[in-house]
């Protein structure tokens, strides 16, 4: 098999490559054998070229900074394949009219560009918004606030190394989860009708890709206006044309008190972080999330502001190891990491691995399809078009290798302990992808903290390898369940699996490139995630801050930690077990029911960005409810071009700022 197919020449090779007339939802019926005869394209049907692989790893490049930027915002990572697959047709159809390319795409080749930039702007970036993130925030002491950053070839090797493992562990499982246990993977399933309607509904696709792209150009005015620093302040610093919040909330009443040039005075909402933030790009991910979490954030945050964050700040405790004075919260701005993450982040870990361990039925699924005897082993057609048990046998040991020695020689990790880490992985990311497959909820949170459990105990002293384990599992079960989403979608549209993969593959490089150079621009130093004074920190990164504690926990020992702390973290799993207990009960209602995850993250996100989360998810209701089918149309591309714009813009602004400081 050549690496590259050439592409269509003419319209005649075109017309050969139109869409199947059999939708997806009913190729989800059929069986393997039903597949290879009515929908399988063949061999020389056109789709792995230069051209998808080059488009859809530029655009994974760009869409890599949207998920890290996102992702050190608000711990979530946005799948990008539909907006890869819209913002590729419309682009290609514009080469074609102004002369720079002579044929359109099939939609065979949209669907492996589409992988190339899933790989790229996805399953990348996941573990530099949590173990790095984590790491490069306990870096940093009151002797050198700045921290360290990894050096660059270390983080290069690392996420490149966990992005190929985590590929190529999809391999022995897609003809079990995809081929014969038919799982529908809700996310491939909607990028493979996305497609069908892109090419069947071009017009349509055009007015999509077009809000799309004023949207991006709107969220990318936001940075420069805020973040370039193009004019004075009365005390003569350069800042943006426009302040990057505004204090709407200070006529309410705060807590506590403090001194101010000798005077007690009162606290203001805006030294709670209750501020409204004029970046737009959490509007446009509340628009997406939805209004249950994002409400539920709010109060989390209402809740540490008027309530747990005052009692910690009053709280004093003088500890037996130092004989030091030690507050629970040291100001109030400081409350969200202080003390909220040792409510917020229980909460979120009992909810999330009790719920891991309620999936019983889909890990018993999950191991048993190992052991399963399939028909059509030896069929020569399969063997010419699935991936070959061969790549994953040399991908898994030559990334795995390279997985534990980077972890040995850069994150303390013992050679044995690295390997029982990679050999862990594949089972706990079997898990992961059979349920992404069944739910479209990729556990990633729990099997880190599984990791992060099991490497507590064995190397408790250590939050460099307790972080650097999790994120072998977490990283690459993420990466195996971008990857089996992707083939899902050329299952149902007829693609052949082999190129797929190798396409996946492809967006491996430039995702490693654009993410590590994002991170290094986005986080110049610990400062960027901490805070600096009495500013919150221009990216929280709360699942580093949830990762980061679990670590702590580890090393310092509940003995050690202040008594509200302690308290915090068992009313956090308590509150978790009963959340959870409430949706599994009550399944009918869990509209209605607190999310766990929604309260977690209020209790670990300075105000501003859950309040712009609640805006976007009320803007997103009300539109749907006085126009359903223009939100439904809509809604996902201009938010995403929002996002995208924001931190594709922010990116830029940073290296820029970085040549003006130069």
């Amino acid at each position: 098999m050549s690496l590259f197919q050439p592409a269509p020449r003419n319209q005649e090779e075109v017309d050969k490559c139109r869409p199947l007339e059999i939708p997806p939802d009913q190729v989800l019926q059929m069986t393997e054998v039903e597949w290879y005869e009515k929908i399988y394209r063949g061999e020389d049907m056109p789709q792995l070229t230069l051209r998808a692989v080059l488009m859809g790893s530029v655009l994974g490049f760009f869409l890599a900074f949207t998920n890290l930027y996102i992702g050190l915002k608000t711990g979530w990572g946005l799948g990008v394949a539909i907006t890869a697959c819209i913002l590729a047709y419309a682009i290609w159809n514009t080469f074609i009219k102004i002369g720079l390319a002579k044929t359109p795409m099939t939609i065979l080749e949209t669907n492996c560009m589409q992988s190339t930039a899933s790989s790229a702007g996805y399953a990348t970036g996941g573990t530099m918004v949590s173990a790095i993130a984590a790491l490069v925030m306990l870096s940093a002491t009151p002797a050198n606030p700045q921290g360290e950053h990894l050096p660059i070839p270390v983080l290069v090797s690392w996420t490149f190394f966990l992005a190929v493992l985590g590929t190529v562990l999809a391999i022995p499982m897609k003809r079990n989860l995809i081929n014969h246990d038919r799982l529908k993977f809700p996310s491939g399933t909607a990028a493979a009708v996305t497609l069908q309607s892109l090419y069947s509904e071009g017009a349509e696709a055009i007015k999509k890709a077009r809000a799309l792209m004023v949207a991006a150009l709107t969220g990318a005015a936001f940075p420069l206006l805020i973040d370039l620093p193009l004019r004075s302040n009365a005390e003569g610093e350069k800042v943006g044309l426009i302040p990057a919040s505004s204090n709407i909330f200070d006529w309410l009443p705060a807590r506590g008190t403090h001194l101010v040039d000798g005077k007690l005075e009162s606290f203001k909402p805006s030294d709670w972080t209750m501020v409204m933030d004029h970046n737009p790009v959490m509007i446009a991910a509340g628009a997406i999330v939805g209004l249950r979490v994002s409400v539920w954030m709010l109060i989390g945050s209402l809740v540490l502001i008027f309530a747990v964050g005052p009692e910690a700040y009053d709280a004093v405790w003088i500890s037996t190891a130092t004989g030091a004075e030690l507050r629970a919260a040291t100001a109030p701005y400081k409350a969200w990491r202080e003390i909220g993450i040792w409510l917020g982040v229980p909460i979120m870990v009992s909810s999330g691995l009790l719920g891991f361990a309620l999936q019983w039925k889909t890990i018993v699924r999950a191991f048993s399809g190992l052991s399963k005897k399939k028909t059509g082993e030896t069929s020569d057609l399969v063997t010419r078009t699935e991936v070959p048990f061969s790549w994953f046998a040399i991908g898994g040991v030559l990334s795995g290798a390279g997985v534990i020695t980077t972890a040995h020689m850069y994150f303390e990790v013992p050679w044995m302990y690295g390997v029982l880490g990679v050999a862990m992985t594949f089972f706990l990311a079997l898990v992961a992808c059979r349920a992404t497959g069944e739910s479209d909820i990729t556990p990633v949170g729990a099997m880190g903290k599984i990791m992060q459990l099991t490497y507590g105990v064995l190397i408790p002293q250590s939050t460099t390898a307790n972080l650097a384990t999790a994120s072998i599992t977490a990283s690459a079960a993420g990466s195996a369940a971008d990857l089996l989403n992707d083939l899902k979608s050329g299952y149902l549209l007829g693609a052949n699996p082999r190129r797929q993969f190798l396409a996946q593959f492809a967006g491996i490089f430039s995702g490693t490139a654009a993410t590590v150079m994002g991170f290094y621009l986005l986080v110049p130093d610990a400062t960027a995630l901490n805070g600096v004074g009495d500013q919150p920190p221009a990216f929280p990164a709360p699942a580093a801050q949830a990762w980061k504690a679990v670590a702590e926990v580890f090393k310092l020992g509940l003995e050690n930690m202040h008594p509200m702390h302690r308290e915090a973290i068992w009313i956090g799993l308590i509150i978790g077990a009963v959340l959870l207990a409430l949706e599994t009960l009550l399944p009918k209602a869990r509209t209605w029911l607190p999310s766990a995850t929604g309260l977690g993250l209020g209790l670990i996100l300075p105000f501003q960005y859950p309040f712009a989360m609640v805006l976007g998810a009320a803007i997103a209701w009300g539109w749907s409810r006085a126009n359903a089918k223009q939100s439904e149309d809509y809604l996902v591309p201009i938010s995403a071009g929002i996002i995208a714009g924001v931190s594709i813009m922010g990116v830029l602004v940073a290296i820029l700022n970085t040549l003006l400081a130069g």
